[in-house]
């Protein structure tokens, strides 16, 4: 699932701004906030595709 590998993407490449932002960067833990934000909407698109999946559709 092409969704699932970019969720999957986001976290990986936010890692490093995690401990950035918990050594107290703050321009890391914007970056993070962004790419939370990010992370909902994947998700989001996920489980529409897995209830789509669970309803015999696409």
């Amino acid at each position: 699932m092409e969704l699932f590998d970019r969720l999957k993407q986001i976290i990986d490449e936010t890692e490093d701004d995690v401990q950035k932002a918990e050594g107290g960067n703050k321009a890391a833990g914007t970056r993070v906030r962004k790419a939370m934000q990010e992370v909902k909407a994947a998700a989001q698109e996920i489980r529409k595709q897995i209830l789509e999946i669970g309803k015999g559709g696409s």
